[in-house]
């Protein structure tokens, strides 16, 4: 007989968890379906190939069960293969090649001819000796992204996307959470692709992007923002009033303080979907007046003046 390998047939390692196995299968189903490849003799054969594969890998019991012989036997996929090597001496190599089994000979040898039922997946019925097909697929997954500002990310809000298809348009609205991070995902289940034949639908899953903040910049739970100040605040210090996030406060700027210098509130940052929050960082920027009267220009003559002295 023929030795399988299965993880070469749906392109996935050795070491690929049980989620990659069943999206493997998916997207391979989905290329091969017979449905999408109408009297492809080789589509066909490729499409029971694929499902023989995942019946065996997608099974936790199967696959140790497969794992240990591979390991045993290290044959490549197609070569012949005699189970006695791998000391499957009682194994029979005899099969009926009926519409109940149209798995290969190593499945049966091994698995005792499956739980699938190829009737059932290519329709159990027969019409001028064809099959009717009717294999039951599950809807891929859909992706979208949404900016939204940062503000909108802090407080949650409510949007709206619309989603179009070759055949139908919809709008769905959907909560954005307070305190999303950006780059996290919303999953609206069972928006996304149809299923096929009972399948189930695919998910919706929509990327939160944040627009670029004019006044805030964000650091994991940390913002950060810019205060002005005239010369005379910053060499004497002053009390400023402070946009945060979330309302205004005031800070006490201490005397003498720099250009990039920052002062740090606690707890007014960006908070979390926990509830977790992080600081304000307010960076200090000394600008001078756009026009200087005359009795200030006298004055910056004075101070110019007696530091010279």
């Amino acid at each position: 007989m023929k030795y399988k390998d299965y993880y070469e047939i749906l392109g996935v390692k050795k070491d690929a968890t049980q989620d990659d196995i069943k999206k493997a299968f998916r997207k391979l189903a989905k290329k091969h379906h017979p449905d999408a490849n109408p009297n492809n003799k080789a589509a066909e054969e490729k499409f029971k190939e694929i499902n023989e594969a995942n019946e065996v890998l997608g099974d936790a019991s199967k696959r140790k069960k497969y794992d240990d012989l591979a390991n045993d036997v290290k044959f490549q996929n197609g070569y012949d293969f005699d189970p006695a090597q791998a000391g499957y001496g009682n194994v029979k190599t005899e099969y009926r090649s009926t519409s109940q089994n149209d798995f290969s000979d190593f499945f049966n040898a091994f698995f005792g001819g499956g739980h699938t039922n190829m009737d059932d997946i290519f329709g159990g019925g027969a019409s001028g000796g064809r099959h009717t097909r009717s294999f039951a697929q599950d809807g891929g997954d859909v992706e979208a992204e949404i900016s939204i500002t940062l503000k909108e990310a802090f407080n949650g809000i409510e949007k709206k996307v619309n989603l179009k298809s070759n055949t139908t348009e919809k709008t769905i609205s959907f909560k954005i959470p307070a305190g999303i991070k950006e780059g996290g995902k919303i999953k609206l289940s069972g928006q996304g692709e149809k299923g096929v034949n009972g399948g189930s639908n695919g998910d919706l899953l929509i990327k939160i992007n944040f627009i670029v903040d004019a006044k805030f910049a964000i650091k994991e739970l940390d913002l950060e923002t810019t205060l002005e100040l005239m010369p005379w605040d910053a060499a004497l210090g002053s009390d400023a009033t402070v946009e945060t996030i979330d309302g205004k406060i005031m800070v006490k700027t201490p005397a003498g303080i720099q250009t990039d210098k920052k002062i740090r509130v606690v707890g007014k940052g960006y908070k979390d979907t926990h509830g977790r929050r992080g600081d304000l960082y307010i960076r200090v920027k000394i600008v001078n007046p756009r026009i200087l009267s005359d009795e200030l220009k006298a004055e910056y003559l004075k101070i110019k003046n007696g530091e010279k002295k």
